[in-house]
């Protein structure tokens, strides 16, 4: 069997209804390859390997949970990378989506690893814990809206699929989590440029509190800054207001 290593975040998924549920969102889209991110006991493991015509891979950081996994289902044999998901090289040489349940103490970065693979990841499906997935999909004008939800949303539309109680876990986290699911925008954000737009939206969340004018006034001419929209603060912007302001900084 296998032991539970709180030190990496370890909880189980053991509901299988809720198992179901996360197997059926991915099967609603074609796909070639999979990466699953923490396969951990096998609980998603189990049904992804069984997707017809999938070349599929996973990544796991604790080695007993790699044994474990080949020993119980041989035909993960090459196909898990034992390393931290962070530290990885991209795994497949063409687009492959990306499933798991992640562990909550790296999910954010997580999301921003995956930033870097936009242009070779299509789809992810992932469990995170409730208030990183709100925050990935909320809108403009949320509370919880903030750099996580511009960055990503500029590139994936994210839809919040649904909760799930800590009592679907093994041992139960103190904290409840939320599935969502991330599809590549068809259309790319129209901005002067990744790294103008990433400036901008950390700048103006870097003190929220602020009105914009105050937040990002090292990144426009006194000019610009007169424009109404700098008397806003920077949760109450979308991100088609942050891709205009990118064509605007000096």
């Amino acid at each position: 069997m296998y032991t539970l290593k709180k030190s990496l975040g370890q909880h189980f998924l053991k509901d299988e209804i809720v198992i179901q549920k996360i197997i059926d969102a991915v099967r609603q889209d074609s796909f070639t390859n999979l990466l699953e991110v923490g396969p951990g006991a096998g609980a998603l493991t189990k049904h992804l390997i069984n997707l017809p015509a999938v070349n599929f891979k996973a990544v796991e950081l604790d080695e007993e949970k790699v044994v474990y996994l080949q020993q119980k289902y041989p035909v993960l044999k090459d196909k898990i990378i034992h390393q931290s998901f962070l530290d990885i090289e991209k795994p497949f040489e063409e687009p492959f989506t990306v499933i798991g349940n992640f562990p909550y103490n790296i999910s954010t970065q997580i999301l921003f690893k995956i930033l870097e693979w936009k242009d070779d990841v299509p789809c992810v499906i992932g469990m995170f814990q409730k208030e990183v997935a709100e925050r990935a999909a909320s809108k403009e004008g949320s509370k919880v809206y903030g750099v996580l939800s511009a960055l990503v949303q500029a590139y994936y539309n994210v839809e919040y699929l649904f909760d799930v109680s800590n009592e679907c876990f093994n041992p139960p986290p103190k904290v409840q989590s939320g599935v969502i699911k991330l599809i590549r925008r068809s259309e790319p954000l129209p901005v002067k440029s990744d790294r103008a737009y990433w400036v901008l939206v950390k700048t103006a969340f870097n003190q929220r509190r602020k009105t914009l004018r105050n937040a990002v006034k090292s990144l426009f001419t006194a000019e610009v800054l007169q424009d109404d929209i700098f008397n806003k603060r920077a949760e109450a912007l979308s991100i088609e207001d942050f891709a205009a302001l990118t064509f605007k900084m000096s």
